[in-house]
């Protein structure tokens, strides 16, 4: 079998690679296990300078590994530095913070001493997307790494170029060889790697029907496993909010990556008093971005990863016509790419596909809700729980609104991002389990509580 990378944007083919065959990958696990040994052994601290020098890596390279991305997938080049960016900045925050979140934890108890410690599990395998083909996988990978764990990565079909070049990053920084291993498989070899029972936990960034399958088969083995699985954001604009900021930061919160994030704002929630004036601020900067050739650091839009995805977002179109919406579409058409021009659709139902699934793409649906309670219900009313945010100059009222959404991740008066500070995850369909901080430090390790008697 043959894993193609494919330029987005030329749709010409980048790289081909052989892929591996389960075979391949049992004997790859032996000797990651054995890798294991050794890597768990050391102390947290020996960890974490192998993860300084992989940001010093990512920072004198970004931009060979920006120009990656970008050919992999289509990401303006601009977002694709800023995504390497980030994930050094992942790598110091664990380098300074690691070593205290995995301290042993004193307990008072009648016993002469009681502590709860921090051990790693072994081999976890990491199922990673494509749209943020660096950063998802450094998410997974640094606070697994510096956990003591080895890991493995199953990357997405459409970007194995990008897992090649994050393992040199690895071994570049000096870790030892096969702690961090690039698997080119397809899915199916994944599953069976996880149903044989050859690893020790599963942490799969995807989609709901993969994130079902992994879950069945991680219970099955007994795995624990993290699952990020998308989600349907609400962008909840109240009467008293700052309109003109909220349209401007919806447009980057909607349009980021082509639309194509799992915590893009995908669904504008707006109070009917503002509404209006809400829809000709967003056209207006809706206006303001550029389309185009990916490679151009001023470009905002570039082409959807696959040439398939166009399909499916003309699809929801058609559904969002038929039931009575008119949709805006703005930017130049382009002959050649995987291009699908942003579109805002004004006074979407919620019968509509565009408001009732998770639309991977540069669509913008508007529906106009009464006050903030229909607001709430509208946000509430889907299977996701990811990210949401509120817009209103009323800090106390907004905060008590955060409440009662039911997200894993609510941001008042601007955009939902991932920190490597702040835990990340959701609830319902959107995933199980939490990464980033020290929370997501401790999702593959076994904690461990000790009780000493005289």
């Amino acid at each position: 079998m043959k894993i193609k990378s494919i330029d987005p944007y030329t749709e010409e083919v980048n790289w081909t690679y052989d892929a591996l065959s389960f075979g391949d990958c049992e004997d790859q696990i032996e000797k990651s296990r054995a890798a294991f040994l050794k890597w768990g052994s050391l102390s947290v601290k020996e960890r974490t300078a192998y993860i300084s020098r992989v940001a010093e890596i990512l920072r004198q390279n970004r931009r060979i590994y920006a120009g990656i991305i970008t050919k992999e997938m289509g990401k303006p080049v601009r977002q694709s530095l800023a995504e390497i960016e980030k994930c050094a900045w992942l790598c110091d925050y664990y380098a300074e913070n690691a070593a205290g979140f995995l301290e042993d934890e004193l307990v008072e108890t009648e016993a002469e001493k009681s502590y709860v410690t921090f051990e790693p599990l072994g081999v976890i395998l990491g199922i990673m997307p494509w749209n943020f083909p660096f950063w998802q996988t450094f998410r997974f990978a640094v606070p697994t790494l510096i956990a003591g764990n080895v890991c493995l990565l199953k990357h997405a079909s459409n970007v194995p170029g990008s897992a090649l070049e994050i393992e040199k990053v690895f071994t570049g920084a000096g870790l030892p060889q096969d702690v961090f291993k690039s698997l080119l498989i397809d899915s199916r070899t994944a599953m069976e790697i996880i149903d044989e029972d050859l690893v020790d936990g599963i942490s799969l960034t995807g989609s709901v029907r993969a994130g079902s399958e992994i879950g069945e088969l991680a219970g099955s083995t007994i795995k624990p496993f993290v699952l990020e699985l998308g989600g349907s954001d609400p962008f909840i604009v109240l009467e008293d909010a700052d309109i003109d900021r909220a349209a401007e930061v919806g447009v980057r919160a909607r349009f980021i990556n082509t639309g194509q994030s799992c915590i893009a704002a995908k669904r504008f929630i707006v109070v009917e008093d503002v509404v209006v004036d809400f829809i000709e601020a967003f056209e207006l900067h809706m206006q303001e971005l550029k389309v185009g050739d990916p490679m151009d650091e001023e470009t905002d839009i570039g082409p959807v990863a696959k040439k398939e995805f166009i399909d499916s977002l003309e699809r929801v179109l058609k559904d969002a016509k038929k039931k009575g919406a008119e949709p805006r579409v703005y930017g130049e058409e382009h002959k050649k790419g995987f291009f699908f021009r942003p579109t805002i659709v004004p006074a979407a139902s919620t019968d509509m596909k565009v408001l009732n699934m998770e639309v991977f793409g540069p669509i913008a649906p508007v529906v106009m809700v009464k006050d903030e309670d229909e607001a709430v219900k509208i946000a509430n009313s889907t299977d996701f729980g990811l990210g949401a945010e509120i817009w209103s100059a009323d800090l106390k009222r907004a905060e008590h609104l955060a409440k009662r959404i039911k997200s894993g991740f609510v941001t008042i008066n601007g955009r939902v991002k991932s920190d490597p500070r702040l835990p990340f995850g959701g609830v319902k369909k959107s995933g199980i389990g939490r990464e980033l901080s020290h929370y997501g430090l401790k999702e593959f390790v076994n904690i461990k509580t000790v009780v000493i008697n005289k």
